[in-house]
């Protein structure tokens, strides 16, 4: 049983978000499968050929638009609505997490519908009039500067600030769910073993298709497709809450 005054963190992956039918760099087929991700995710690749990483851009935003949240995302935010102190650290760009109503997201990739200014790093979001059959390079309004995809590229760095929120918050966790992420990227496939730190305590359960590097970590692995799963595990929670 979790304790209603438990803090839970999910560390949150490309998993999730598949049953919603978000598009990843290695699902791309059509219209991009002759470009590799080094040609179209890089900052290099923008400096090269802007239009063509707007065109690509473009073509995911539409899609991804068009998703709903799914069964997995609606299942975090029921738990937060039963009054769990829950925050989610997502390696997603796709904004599934608040659309289900998750009202504490840190996005450690960044977020695909915002945008922002290469010279005066001002904020502005993606309009579903921009699309890859009408391309622009879209301007900032305060400087007129090249303005590009707010996530973050190969070869970039996560923003130190969001780092250091998201240690925060794994440094006083009680639960930590892993759900849907490979556990090879880093730096986030460290943040399991920092919540672990001096945290003997800690209930660590992760849900995945199979096991991962982190499955050796947890208390609890728990396989199947997470929009399945999750909300079953979430339900069998507040139940025992209940008793």
């Amino acid at each position: 049983m979790i304790s209603t005054d438990a803090k839970i963190t999910v560390i949150s992956g490309s998993g999730i978000s598949k049953a919603s039918g978000v598009p990843t760099f290695r699902g791309t087929d059509g219209l991009w499968k002759k470009y590799n991700f080094m040609e179209l995710a890089t900052p290099q690749a923008f400096a090269r050929n802007p239009k063509l990483v707007w065109e690509w851009y473009y073509w995911r935003l539409g899609l991804v638009s068009q998703t709903e949240p799914n069964n997995a995302h609606l299942a975090l935010k029921k738990l937060e609505s039963s009054g769990y102190d829950i925050m989610v650290l997502t390696q997603n760009v796709d904004n599934l997490h608040e659309r289900a109503g998750s009202s504490k997201v840190i996005h450690l990739h960044g977020e695909i519908f915002q945008r922002r200014c290469i010279q005066c790093h001002d904020i502005t979001y993606w309009k579903s009039t921009e699309t890859y059959e009408n391309p622009i390079i879209p301007k900032c309004p305060k400087c007129n500067s090249m303005i590009r995809p707010g996530v973050v590229w190969f070869h970039e760095t996560l923003d130190p600030d969001i780092i250091q929120r998201s240690y925060n918050r794994l440094h006083v966790t009680d639960v930590l769910l892993i759900i849907g992420t490979s556990g090879v990227i880093h730096p986030v496939a460290t943040f399991p073993y920092i919540a672990k730190q001096g945290n003997e305590n800690l209930i660590v359960y992760e849900f995945n298709l199979e096991p991962t590097p982190l499955s050796s970590l947890a208390d609890k692995t728990i396989l199947g497709p997470v929009e399945k799963t999750l909300p079953l595990f979430v339900s069998e929670t507040l139940d025992k809450g209940k008793e």
